[in-house]
């Protein structure tokens, strides 16, 4: 299981949707971030080489705001 995030991600699904089990990534964001980082939409998680995985981490970290942040940010 790829763990972005601090969210692990099904290795079974297409990278575009399992991006979406990522609290603030949405269908927008996740095909966003997939043309950022050169990944077919076809693509499958478990498909991912660790360099890939380490590129998407790095493009939410640098560019989104998710999980405990955004929660963080929307609550106050």
């Amino acid at each position: 299981m790829a763990r972005i995030a601090g969210v692990n991600i099904p290795t079974g699904k297409r990278v575009e949707i399992a991006l979406r089990y990522i609290h603030g990534i949405g269908p927008k964001f996740s095909k966003e971030i997939c043309e950022k980082c050169s990944i077919p939409a076809e693509r499958r998680v478990s498909q991912l080489t660790d360099a890939e995985v380490l590129q998407i981490r790095e493009t939410i970290d640098r560019d989104y705001t998710v999980e405990g942040d955004l929660r963080r940010e929307v609550q106050t």
